[in-house]
């Protein structure tokens, strides 16, 4: 998995006093879990754009005057009216040690499915996986160039031979629909048919029965 590196720095207090000066200077409070001990840190808010605007994951190599950490995004809270980034949870990366995280899935290919006409869904956009920090793969990459309308891969189709996937297996990925101006145009072939239907047995009533009266609500 490919990698980022932040520069940042030790909090001396730990109290709400001292988080609302940090976010006041533009940085941000972070405290990394899953090592030998907890490591409370401060980073400036600039450093996490590359790693939460995007849909990626990266593993994270934070300096921290000197001492360097790889850990990956755990939690990340937000201000309820900003939204800016107010507090970062890591959980620290050791060597053959499995981890919980998001992988992005990425689609590729034209499908046969949707150059007939049907249109592309994508269920799921990240899947969870649980590997050591060597195996975790960059992104899940599925090709969807065979698939057909009505088709779908499901998340036990996917190959991981390296790491394994906690979402569901009976879940959706990616799917080919109908697309609904098809079904429209469907609907109103039908319409239409069942409406020359209706006009060809009246006509055929009328002639039988010419000589008897037609009840007025027959035309209305």
């Amino acid at each position: 998995m490919k990698s980022v590196s932040i520069s940042a720095e030790k909090r001396v207090d730990l109290g709400k006093k001292e988080a609302k000066s940090l976010r006041a200077a533009g940085k941000v409070p972070c405290v990394v879990y899953g090592g030998e001990t907890i490591l409370h840190f401060a980073a400036s808010e600039v450093a996490f754009n590359n790693l939460v605007y995007t849909p990626n994951v990266y593993t994270v190599a934070i300096d921290i005057e000197g001492n360097t950490v790889n850990a990956l995004i755990k939690d990340i809270q937000f201000h309820p009216v900003t939204d800016r980034i107010i507090h970062v949870d890591f959980i620290e990366l050791t060597a053959g040690k499995e981890v919980n995280t998001e992988i992005p899935v990425i689609i590729t290919g034209n499908a046969i499915g949707v150059r007939n006409g049907g249109k592309l869904r994508k269920t799921l956009r990240k899947l969870s996986v649980r590997s050591t920090p060597e195996n975790l793969p960059d992104a899940i990459t599925l090709d969807i160039t065979d698939m057909k309308i009505g088709e779908k891969i499901y998340v036990r189709d996917i190959d991981s031979d390296n790491f394994d996937i906690l979402t569901s297996g009976n879940a959706v990925v990616v799917a080919v629909k109908t697309a609904r101006n098809a079904v429209e145009v469907e609907d109103e072939v039908e319409s239409e048919d069942g409406s020359e239907s209706a006009e060809r047995l009246l006509l055929t009533l009328l002639l039988q029965n010419k000589h008897e009266k037609i009840p007025n609500h027959w035309f209305r």
